[in-house]
């Protein structure tokens, strides 16, 4: 498939906002947690995609065939980011896809080993290695954070009131990793997430008392 041509706003210029695409590996935890942000009186619009590409690098390289005919217009404030986890991504396929992303004016999510690190942070400043996915429910479930963790289940009202410290704890683990001289996008730098950038974006950019959630 052809790459979609970005397109300029004609008619409508005025009129549109800007819009965040979030271009994700998961169908069900990171989508309904990022259409959470959604507002009436937002200042973007925010597009969550679930991708058919499950490596790191093929997610980052499809992306704007995963948009599809979606008008992705970048020099009018549109900003496009590819979230996944380490997964079975090697260290070359994870360099990669931050090379191509920083090519194409992307940004990248990247949590190590899974998105659910983001939610343990609301609950934990945790800092040690973590296996997987399933170490990290673990922890979720046996701190009594979140019992019965449900991939598909809206967790948004019990996250919240801790998101701006679960996004200081993030930056810490990212701070550590650079200090020890880890690039973010690696095997090695666990535990880590970058979803804390992602989420200052649109927290900064949605009306966070007045919002429509859907």
């Amino acid at each position: 498939m052809a790459r979609i041509k970005e397109q300029k706003r004609k008619t409508d210029r005025r009129k549109r906002k800007s819009v965040v695409f979030i271009i994700c590996e998961g169908s069900e935890t990171e989508i309904n947690y990022f259409n959470k942000f959604k507002s009436r009186n937002s200042l973007i619009t925010i597009k969550a995609i679930t991708s058919q590409y499950k490596s790191a690098h093929g997610l980052v390289k499809r992306a704007e065939d995963t948009i599809k005919q979606e008008l992705y217009s970048p020099q009018d404030g549109d900003e496009l980011w590819c979230v996944f986890d380490r997964d079975e991504n090697s260290n070359e396929e994870l360099r990669k896809a931050e090379a191509l992303a920083i090519h194409r004016g992307y940004f990248v999510a990247f949590s190590n080993p899974s998105f659910e690190l983001w939610y343990l942070l609301h609950f934990a400043d945790h800092r040690a290695n973590i296996k997987d996915s399933k170490a990290v429910i673990t922890k979720l479930e046996t701190g009594g954070y979140i019992q019965n963790y449900d991939k598909a289940a809206d967790y948004y009202s019990i996250l919240h009131p801790n998101q701006q410290l679960a996004i200081d704890r993030a930056i810490a683990l990212q701070n550590h990793h650079v200090s020890e001289g880890l690039p973010l996008l690696h095997r090695n730098s666990n535990p880590c997430t970058t979803v804390a950038q992602l989420v200052m974006l649109l927290q900064n950019r949605t009306d966070m008392t007045g919002r429509n959630k859907i």
